[in-house]
């Protein structure tokens, strides 16, 4: 599935690269298709978790961004938008980057519910999150 002809992925890219986090976490950008994308954070040992692994507020940090990513898909690059709530359930230590992936289960005027899978590079589903987005007047 492509992205909208009127919505520009290069146009979200930068908007992405110009948000602090994304570049304080080291986000990479693997796919931009219309209602999804996937981002990876890579694995920094110095910032584990209790448990010797992938932090799990960095693991739901990584899961708000990948859903606000493909809001963007949907809504275009300028669409000022909030989280309103998010969950996170942990189902596995991750040990290695973390995938990303965020698809968009409804799109409302208002709301839009993505829901996101996390995986370790091998292939085991490490957490599962849906998180709700809400449309902005103007940027807060």
């Amino acid at each position: 599935m492509m992205v909208d002809p009127n919505i520009s992925p290069e146009a979200i890219r930068q908007r992405l690269m110009a948000i602090p986090a994304m570049q304080t976490f080291g986000y990479r950008v693997e796919e931009l298709s219309h209602g999804r994308a996937v981002l990876v954070a890579p694995y920094d040992t110095s910032l584990d978790g209790i448990f010797a692994c992938f932090h799990g507020g960095l693991l739901a940090t990584l899961a708000d961004s990948a859903g606000g990513t493909a809001m963007l898909t949907v809504t275009g690059a300028d669409t000022p938008m909030a989280t309103t709530d998010i969950n996170i359930r942990f189902l596995a230590p991750c040990h290695t980057d973390a995938r990303a992936t965020a698809q968009i289960i409804k799109a409302g005027r208002t709301l839009v519910i993505a829901e996101i899978n996390i995986h370790d590079l091998k292939g085991r589903h490490v957490a599962v999150s849906q998180a709700t987005y809400i449309r902005l007047r103007r940027n807060p």
